[in-house]
């Protein structure tokens, strides 16, 4: 594990503008910084990077937070990933806590291998560019498949000279030890010798989805029949092929911008579709689609579409991997190509526009596509149509959520011009012989309902929750500030009225806010509020002010998230840049303590509410003695809510 220590000089050190530069154009906007979304496609810049907080928010997506946030949901590091990419960019050197004698040895040997491996990728494209049989042979086969230089030098390809063991001999010279060599794959060793195992092979690098070497593809160019066409490097600590997709690191922001990942074969098709502008593209790399392939994809989207060739064998072979791909819960649509075409030779003859228009136009539901491949053999066939009817229904009984079932079910109905009612009595036995339950029943006569005009339907305010988060923004924002407060004291006017007079004091915002709450027993009921809360205070009572950065850091995604929304909430009206149209927006300085007051007094209200609706509960339940004194109670709190409302000017 990465010791406290490192993380905390990270953070220190790590300056958010600094590092978000790197991914998005930011321009200078007063004290911060404003940039089109990392995460959606706009026109107008709604993501912000405050310097002074070290935190960003955007607009746009809702998403939020800190330096190590950013490079989690834009890069999709894990959290030590992360900080390991803010140490290397800032030359920090990376403590590991302590650990044992098995566990140290195991690290060290996955950390050689990574080493080994990022060694081997850029000796084979070295060879590939800048050797005679390189030239000659690799990168003249890279180039009549139509990749550019800028392509090859991006996706690292390489070649391995056509030679017992040039690779091996110049890592051993290296220094680099022969038993990582072994473990890797890259070198084969019997008793005294030792051999390259990519001999005489172009070579496509496979990373991590952070980019770092695991593993290598390679393809031989001459016609020896008795060796593999393609060769991967062998299962190994850092390498396991079920849990690797090709091309998952140049993909992964494309895929999850689009919220689609078009899934292909090879490591070409991911190469050629890329270089034309398609870039949320991987491969499985020759290999059975796998549940942890899939898995990888749905971190980064819940969409993907598979695309084949015009092979109607191939796609019959392929089919079972939709099927996992639903068992996933992923929404699978697939995209064939015409006959003779593959993804590699059908987005080298055409454009990006007419590329994107195909697919686009191409894309059939999976249960248009099983019905359209296997129709022509079935449809003069009951039995084989029976049978497809069957598959169709067994590839829904995949899908995990109920509604999703339901409505392929009518799909499937309608495709294939058979009663739902059949469909769903053998999804249901499907199901059960799976050991499932299904909520699809066959539909029944629709009863008789009550149908409300849209007008009437309004959406419910959470309105404690708003005045909670609106407590938690004010002492996050203002908390140290000092004002002066008008205090409303209730008193008994000459006539016996309740009525509210003013009066003023002097108190800083947490002071006020802390001591008003504790008067009033009042208990925050969202979780996330009551916990934030707890932390500022505590702060502000015992340090005097929060320091919005470490604070930050020091809590989990989920509430460094809100607390950053609601930092940079107020930021949101200036990317408008209304000033420069002559239109002003009074900012909440200038109304510090009367914000504060209002949301004490409308918290105050609203608790008096709840306390009325308790008792009117309680009157049902009571006896004649107890409704008396609980109505007199009413009146007193009617009269004190009125009270209130009349000083936050609503009507009752």
């Amino acid at each position: 594990m990465i010791s406290k220590n490192t993380i905390d000089q990270v953070f220190e050190t790590a300056r958010v503008e600094e590092v978000l530069g790197d991914f998005v154009q930011l321009k200078k906007s007063g004290s911060n910084y404003k940039g089109l979304s990392p995460f959606t496609d706009e026109r107008s810049p709604s993501f912000m990077v405050s310097p002074v907080k070290q935190i960003w928010k955007d607009f746009s997506s809702g998403k939020g937070g800190n330096v190590v946030a950013f490079l989690m949901e834009h890069e999709h590091f894990t959290y030590p990933e992360a900080i390991k990419y803010l140490a290397k960019k800032y030359n920090i050197e990376i403590e590991e806590t302590e650990q044992s004698s098995e566990q140290k040895q195991q690290e060290d040997e996955r950390e050689s291998m990574y080493l080994v491996s990022e060694f081997a990728s850029k000796y084979f494209q070295n060879t590939l560019l800048k050797t005679e049989q390189g030239k000659a042979i690799g990168l003249s086969y890279f180039r009549e498949r139509g990749f550019t230089d800028e392509t090859i030098k991006k996706f690292q390809l390489g070649y391995c000279l056509d030679e017992w063991d040039a690779f091996t001999s110049e890592a051993l010279r290296k220094g680099y030890k022969l038993e990582f060599l072994e473990k890797t794959g890259l070198s084969i060793v019997k008793g005294e010798k030792q051999f390259d195992r990519f001999k005489g092979r172009v070579m496509f690098p496979i990373h991590s989805m952070s980019g770092r070497v695991l593993g290598f593809g390679g393809r031989i160019l001459t016609n020896d029949k008795k060796a593999a066409k393609y060769l991967n490097s062998p299962e190994s600590e850092i390498y396991h092929k079920s849990k690797v997709l090709y091309g998952i690191f140049y993909a992964k922001q494309a895929i999850a911008k689009e919220d689609n990942c078009y899934l292909v074969e090879g490591y070409t098709d991911v190469i050629q579709m890329h270089q034309s502008g398609i870039e949320n593209v991987v491969s499985s790399s020759g290999t059975a689609l796998t549940s942890e392939q899939i898995r990888l994809i749905s971190r980064l989207t819940k969409n993907i579409t598979v695309l084949f060739d015009g092979d109607a064998a191939g796609m019959r072979a392929s089919i079972r991997g939709i099927d996992l791909i639903l068992e996933q819960g992923m929404n699978v649509k697939v995209c064939v190509f015409p006959d003779g075409e593959d993804p590699d030779s059908f987005a080298r003859k055409n454009s990006q526009a007419d590329l994107q228009e195909y697919l686009l136009e191409n894309a059939k539901d999976f249960i248009e596509f099983k019905a359209s491949l296997l129709f022509e053999d079935a449809k003069n066939d009951p039995v084989k149509r029976a049978n497809l009817i069957q598959d169709m229904v067994s590839s829904i009984s995949k899908i995990p959520n109920q509604i999703q079932q339901e409505v392929y079910i009518q799909e499937c109905s309608r495709i294939m011009d058979i009663s739902e009612n059949v469909l769903f009595s053998t999804l249901s036995q499907i199901l059960a012989r799976e050991g499932k339950t299904s909520g699809v029943q066959p539909k029944k006569a629709p009863a008789m309902e009550v149908v409300r005009s849209p007008e009437a339907v309004k959406t419910k305010v959470d309105e404690l929750f708003e005045l909670e988060r609106k407590i938690i923004s004010l002492l996050m924002l203002y908390g140290t500030a000092e004002e002066e407060f008008e205090d409303m004291v209730l008193k008994e006017n000459d006539k016996g009225e309740l009525v509210m007079e003013p009066e003023i004091q002097k108190a800083k915002v947490f002071e006020k806010i802390f001591l008003d709450l504790q008067e009033d027993e009042v208990a925050f009921t969202n979780e996330r509020f009551r916990e934030l809360y707890s932390r500022i205070i505590s702060l502000l009572n015992e340090e005097g002010e929060v320091n919005i950065e470490k604070f930050i850091n020091g809590l989990d995604p989920e509430l460094s998230s809100e607390v950053t929304t609601l930092l940079m909430e107020e930021e949101q009206y200036r990317l408008h840049e209304w000033e420069r149209m002559n239109i002003m927006v009074k900012t909440k300085e200038t109304t510090i303590a009367r914000l504060v007051g209002e949301t004490i007094l409308a918290l105050r209200r609203f608790l008096i509410s709840q306390k009325i609706d308790d008792l009117s509960r309680k009157i049902k339940e009571s006896s004649e003695e107890d409704t008396k004194e609980s109505m007199e109670d009413i009146m007193d709190y009617l009269s004190l809510k009125k009270v209130l409302s009349n000083k936050l000017n609503r009507v009752m």
